[in-house]
């Protein structure tokens, strides 16, 4: 049985055989997540810590300069990611990758069948780079079938065609199976996948026509009774995808830490070294993957047994994966509540959990990629009205802040569409606030990081006190395809999660230049519940099936005050600075 957990990162143009719906979503300007890169503080591995001391009210004024000589980081294009959850071959998502909602947004983000359909994703990730979606949930064992019959070379991109009531009878069945996986998750005890020949061939031509890369990840609980890993299933996978040519990326299990639990003998860091040098012989084997790229261990939260397991792998295969992975899943989403989102030791977990992963990789293979390959606010698949929210969002912003600034090369969202709540989309394929905000990232945001320097009245700290930062600033030169803006400007995001608004004064480079503003806020009477944002006042939402809004910005005039409201997240684009750092890539 083969596990899978594919992983799309675009790399390469559409075809100009996709569907035109498709292509119409490539226009320059639209893709975000494509290029990206991650805000960073001047060096510090925390966001700034801005707070005000009792007494003095929110009218507190902030200097803030940004260092535009040089980037302190430069992130990969591929930076953000995202991951599909295996669950949609269980569910029978997997049969609309290739509809009208096409898993472009393949039954995620297409919005009504049968029209000139979109693609949420290409709205993302619409130009060459940026995305990686991964067929991913727990290690589930995944056989592949090839008695089933195989689809035929696909002929460029044509698209399935299913009526409404075929999606409304998916939703149905989809929320049946919801109901199986979480009663799976709560016992720990998982069913075998399937993955058949057709399956396999669904899922690639999704990823090709998509312009995106697959990276799949090979199932590590079949085991010999060495305890070595078998590899016979796998074996014929790679002999089978290439036989079609497949350009794809390799892995191997998923959270090895786990594996008492599901197959009732556990795997240490040296046997899975060697398995993974096993996986690399395989490849070099296959003239089609002798170079494949390959990425592991996949470790869960790195807790003292975790990093013992990393250890031991990275002295015997450290060498031998593209870039070493983890996970990380904030909070449990049986339990957690709207103001665990607001907490900032919740926020700064991640800062110490990327220090703990890279002393480890840099003992070993110093410089070495390191990717966290799966991450959410919640785990256990979220919680309906709060890990859809928009105070998901803080920690989503948060986290893309954090890796950037400390170096972390890909970051994979968990998950763009599952039986969770996690996802970017609703069943109905409406974008759910951190999809807004993924899109405002990408199209904002390039991959030079830049130190930022703040001046403001801090809190005195008290005895066995320690003071978080509640208001958070990152950095980065715009993104270079984003033709609104020349070479040379700054964004800057902000998370304020204060109850009380905050004034920013632009300083040294950054003074008297014009602004543009894009203001993230809750929209409806639900709040911080909310599952719709409005940007700078207006409500965000699909124009029609295959339209985005226009996502305007509001300029401000040169000079003034940046004040940033209590509990909101915000981009602002600091126009023709001319920064050294941001006029080449």
């Amino acid at each position: 049985s083969e596990l899978i957990r594919g992983f799309l990162l675009s790399g390469m143009p559409c075809p100009s055989s996709c569907p035109p719906g498709l292509l119409a979503l490539m226009a320059p300007g639209l893709a975000l997540m494509a290029t990206f890169s991650l805000p960073s503080q001047a060096g510090d591995r925390r966001a700034l810590p801005v707070e005000k001391p009792p007494g003095v009210k929110g009218r507190t004024l902030i200097l803030l300069d940004v260092n535009t000589k040089s980037p302190v980081r430069i992130i990969s294009e591929n930076f953000l990611s995202l991951q599909l959850d295996p669950s949609i071959i269980h569910d029978g998502w997997l049969d609309f990758l290739r509809s009208h909602a096409d898993l472009t947004l393949a039954a995620i983000a297409a919005v009504r069948i049968n029209k000139a359909r979109t693609s949420l994703l290409h709205h993302l990730f619409d130009r060459p780079g940026g995305l990686a979606i991964s067929l991913f949930s727990f290690p589930f064992a995944v056989d592949i079938v090839r008695s089933d019959i195989a689809l035929d070379k696909q002929k460029g991109c044509k698209i399935a065609q299913h009526p409404d009531i075929m999606l409304e009878l998916q939703r149905e069945k989809a929320a049946q199976m919801h109901l199986v996986l979480l009663k799976e998750q709560f016992s720990n005890t998982y069913s075998n996948l399937t993955l058949t020949a057709r399956s396999l061939d669904k899922l690639y031509n999704f990823a090709d026509c998509s312009g995106l890369h697959l990276i799949f990840a090979l199932n590590a609980l079949r085991r010999n009774p060495n305890n070595s890993w078998n590899s016979s299933n796998a074996l014929s996978l790679l002999k089978y995808s290439a036989s079609k040519k497949y350009n794809i990326s390799w892995e191997l299990g998923n959270e090895p830490n786990n594996y008492r639990t599901l197959i009732g003998r556990s795997v240490n860091g040296s046997q899975l070294g060697k398995d993974y040098i096993q996986l690399r012989s395989l490849l070099q084997l296959i003239r089609t993957y002798s170079r494949a790229n390959l990425y592991g261990p996949n470790i869960g939260r790195p807790r003292k047994n975790v990093i013992a397991l990393l250890e031991g792998f990275m002295k015997v295969a450290g060498s031998t994966v593209d870039a070493v992975t983890w996970q990380h899943y904030y909070i449990d989403g049986r339990v957690a509540k709207v103001t665990d989102f607001l907490k900032t030791r919740l926020l700064d977990t991640l800062s110490d959990q990327i220090r703990k992963i890279q002393k480890v990789v840099n003992t070993y293979t110093p410089g070495k990629k390191i990717w966290l390959e799966g991450v959410g606010a919640t785990s256990a698949g979220g919680m309906n009205n709060l890990s859809d929210s928009y105070a998901a969002g803080f920690l989503w912003l948060n986290t893309l802040g954090l890796l950037a600034s400390q170096g972390i090369d890909v970051v994979v969202r968990h998950s763009f569409l599952d039986h969770g709540h996690n996802h970017l989309v609703d069943q109905n394929f409406n974008p759910l606030p951190d999809y807004w905000l993924s899109l405002l990232y990408k199209r904002l945001i390039g991959p030079k990081v830049l130190a930022i320097h703040v001046a403001g009245l801090q809190r005195k700290p008290r005895p066995g006190r320690v003071i978080r930062d509640k208001l958070r600033i990152y950095a980065h030169c715009t993104s270079y395809h984003n033709h609104n803006y020349v070479r040379g400007s700054i964004t800057l995001y902000i998370i304020n999660l204060h109850r009380s608004r905050k004034k920013i004064k632009l300083a040294g480079t950054l003074r008297d230049k014009i602004v543009h503003q894009y203001l993230l806020q809750p929209y409806g009477k639900d709040g911080l519940h909310s599952k719709s944002v409005q940007l700078n006042g207006q409500p965000l939402a699909m124009v029609d099936d295959g339209t985005l809004p226009e996502l305007k910005p509001r300029p401000l005039r040169a000079g003034r005050t940046l004040v940033i409201p209590p509990l909101t997240m915000s981009f602002y684009v600091v126009k023709n600075v001319n920064a050294l750092a941001c006029r080449y890539r």
